[in-house]
């Protein structure tokens, strides 16, 4: 009993009021270390998940507040269809105020009236076959009255001089125009042919005027520059002109779908010039072949700090597409940066050249005049860090460990704030946008439109239970019924591959399919002629990016536009349990 006795109090010895401080203090320590930890150790985990919004998928209505918005640099992935420059320019209606109407154009004696021939006409009888004079003022106020009337859907801002067309009563007029109810700040052009008749009494009436692009003589033509390279003319020829004002009073460009496209490479006349120039170039990472969101998402960040940096950006114009949008299934390399995007606007408002001609060039001198190479193999080096290298080219090398080899880890942290991506730079090719034009101007820019959403989503009931059936033809004509008036125009894009699928909406509507134009693409189009041109002489398939995103642009013109996600079902766009409130 007194051996566990002692037992006992030898062990309460830590309990003795001498020890209560030293144990307190010891116990203090243990709890703000293990405080300490767990604090961590939280950080580390919101620091990993946290994925905040990303701008580009979430634009504002003014290009401004998003050039100048702070949020955070780090990509989300998307695999719709990329948002460029243009789609961040409001269509501000006070722009576009100002445009011509009837009002605007005199009516000539002689021009287009019934009566009787008088003394100082006599001297057109018998002349009824001669050639109609395509350049005389009283013709160009006639096709200008002709064309207003007859497109009441559009508004032009400027009309071109005729020009003799393809025959003696032949004359062929460009005009700039926007569709009345436009929801972007693109203009568009358009040249048709008009076919003139005189009558007996001397006066002239428009026949007829042609389709989409018919007059072919009234086109902007390109012309050689001293390099050799195409350059178009500076402006149309002299005409009649209302233009638009400034967006918001910014001094932007706007895109002109339809202009002749001037996408030659740029080229660096000499030597001398070469070696003054400063160059900014990435190579290697993890960016290619991944989504087209993702390619650009990276591509504005280089282009970003190129500008940032005052340097020319080194370009690597050949573009790998990922699976996603390609008929193989497999990624394909071999795609051309034209082919999706305008490079004429980006060469006219930034610096860059092309990798493989510049890369050439260096090759030849840069030992010869001791050009300079700063290498970069950190993405965590920032912007601010290299705006003090004066050697002639820095280049930014990125590893294989994704996602740290992505180009777009560059902008992230504290370069988010200083360096912007310059999205007005990067518009959408013209030669697609003109593709849209052309489906918009056959349906007379009179048309409503419905975007259905079904594929691998309408297949997946656990993440989309309700798609398939919101999506159905008779769901369709019950919810479009409120929507659509009967016997509209509709324009339906979709994924649905069998566009049969909605054979039952015919009954109320007239319906619509991108298919229906395949001619704006196939052997013997303008659009495939001048990719060949880009591809060296070798065609260049209508791939699925592409497809999506005229059908996409095509829907985005309608009058009406109705949306699978809000519109027609109540799913959410990226399954059960992700709907936000914008989406």
């Amino acid at each position: 009993m007194m051996s566990r006795s002692s037992n006992l109090l030898s062990r309460s010895g830590s309990f003795r009021p001498e020890n209560l401080g030293q144990n307190a203090m010891a116990m203090i320590g243990n709890l703000c270390f293990t405080i300490f930890v767990v604090g961590v150790l939280i950080f580390t985990i919101i620091a990993a998940t946290y994925e905040p919004e990303d701008p580009l998928f979430h634009p504002s209505t003014k290009m401004t507040n998003f050039l100048t918005s702070k949020s955070n640099a780090t990509f989300k992935a998307d695999d719709t269809v990329v948002r460029t420059g243009e789609d961040f320019l409001g269509p501000n209606q006070t722009a576009f105020s100002t445009f011509i109407n009837l009002t605007d154009v005199d009516v000539p004696m002689g021009i287009g009236l019934t009566e009787s021939v008088t003394e100082d006409n006599l001297d057109c009888r018998g002349k009824t076959d001669d050639p109609i004079d395509c350049t005389d003022p009283d013709v160009f106020h006639l096709l200008m009255r002709a064309a207003i009337e007859k497109f009441k859907d559009i508004h032009f801002f400027r009309f071109g001089k005729p020009v003799r067309g393809s025959n003696d009563s032949s004359c062929h007029m460009a005009w700039r125009f926007r569709p009345k109810e436009g929801k972007t700040a693109s203009l568009y052009k358009d040249y048709r042919s008009f076919v003139v008749s005189r009558s007996e009494n001397c006066t002239l009436d428009v026949v007829s005027i042609g389709d989409y692009h018919s007059g072919g003589n009234a086109r902007k033509r390109k012309r050689k520059n001293k390099g050799g390279s195409d350059r178009t003319t500076a402006k149309l020829d002299e005409g009649f002109e209302k233009a638009p004002q400034k967006i918001e009073g910014q001094d932007i460009a706007l895109p002109v779908v339809g202009e002749a496209v001037n996408d030659s490479l740029p080229v660096v006349e000499s030597e001398s010039s070469f070696g003054s120039g400063k160059y900014l170039i990435y190579s290697g990472g993890g960016d290619r072949c991944k989504s087209m969101n993702h390619y650009l998402w990276s591509f504005m960040c280089a282009l970003g700090e190129a500008q940032y940096l005052n340097r020319t950006l080194i370009m690597d114009l050949t573009i790998c597409l990922n699976k996603i949008y390609t008929s193989s299934g497999v990624d394909e390399e071999g795609k051309d940066f034209r082919f999706y995007f305008d490079f004429e606007h980006l060469k006219d408002s930034a610096s860059v050249l092309d990798q493989v001609q510049f890369l050439s060039d260096w090759n030849k001198w840069h030992k010869k005049d001791r050009l300079g190479l700063h290498l970069v193999e950190d993405f965590r080096i920032t912007p601010m860090k290299l705006s003090e290298v004066k050697d002639t080219l820095i280049m930014r090398k990125f590893g294989s460990v994704e996602p740290d080899n992505y180009w777009y880890r560059v902008c992230e942290g504290e370069t988010e704030s200083i360096v912007q991506r310059p999205w007005h730079l990067v518009w959408k090719s013209r030669r697609l946008m003109d593709i849209v034009s052309a489906v918009a101007s056959r349906l007379n820019w009179d048309y409503d439109s419905v975007h259905v959403v079904r594929g691998e989503k309408a297949r997946n009931r656990e993440m989309w239970p309700h798609l398939a059936e919101d999506t159905s033809p008779e769901s369709l004509l019950s919810t479009l019924q409120d929507k659509i008036d009967d016997g509209r125009n509709l324009y339906i894009a979709t994924d649905e591959p069998d566009t049969s699928f909605f054979d039952p909406l015919k009954d109320k509507y007239s319906t619509h399919f991108l298919d229906e134009y395949k001619d704006l693409w196939d052997e013997n189009s303008e659009w495939y002629a001048e990719t060949a041109k880009l591809n060296n002489g070798n065609p260049v398939e209508f791939d699925g990016y592409m497809r999506v995103s005229v059908d996409t642009e095509v829907s985005f013109r309608g009058k009406k536009q109705i949306e699978t996600f809000n519109d027609l079902t109540k799913d959410c766009k990226d399954g059960i349990n992700t709907c936000t409130s914008s989406s």
